[in-house]
């Protein structure tokens, strides 16, 4: 197994005009900067999947779904050591397509590492909260910091002409608290090589 840990950006809404690629992209630009990290970003409106109908659970499918764009998507889960989620919050919740993608599988979640980094009311916390109950049940473990985009930030990177090099997300590196994308990215990736080494190598 390579010593690089995989980490797999996901996009976690279908929006037109969404926000979620922009934190996104500067998440990918900046994990791929970090020495020992493969990182790559899903969106998934390349993965239209059908809304949950399997006959046979996740859990007891070996890894084998009839629906091709559900292979397609559980391979590319299956090979991720990490993840981290971008959404936004809408009701208090998550959206309804980011629900789906992550129910239609299940083994290739397990004992995996999961951050998230969202926005909205509260800064999307709430969304945050219904995921780590989710995800917890799906075996996988969440770390306790996550990325609560503030306002600000939002209204600046949403007037930037490009989604690529933003500027407006810098800000997060300098909070009263230091440093949040680096103590996130550490904490992420520590797990994340821990669980691999105990689960799959």
């Amino acid at each position: 197994m390579s010593e690089n840990i995989k980490i797999k950006v996901i996009i976690g809404s279908t929006r037109p005009g969404r926000f979620s690629e922009r934190p996104a992209q500067y998440i990918y630009e900046e994990l791929g900067k970090a020495p020992g990290v493969e990182v790559e970003l899903l969106d998934l409106r390349d993965y239209p999947m059908p809304f949950y109908d399997a006959l046979v659970p996740p859990a007891r499918a070996a890894g084998k779904y009839d629906h091709p764009v559900v292979q397609r998507w559980a391979d590319k889960i299956k090979e991720g050591d990490a993840f981290i989620v971008v959404t936004p919050e809408y009701n208090h919740g998550y959206p309804a397509v980011l629900k789906n993608a992550i129910d239609v599988l299940f083994p290739e979640w397990n004992y995996k590492v999961i951050g998230f980094v969202s926005y909205g009311n509260t800064g999307g916390s709430r969304a945050i909260e219904q995921l780590v109950q989710v995800v917890v049940e799906l075996r996988m473990v969440p770390i306790g910091k996550s990325i609560n985009v503030p306002i600000d930030v939002y209204r600046k990177a949403m007037h930037e002409p490009s989604i690529e090099n933003s500027e407006a997300f810098t800000q997060l590196r300098h909070g009263f608290r230091g440093d949040d994308i680096e103590v996130f990215f550490n904490a992420l990736i520590k797990m994340g090589k821990s669980l691999r080494a105990t689960h799959r190598e």
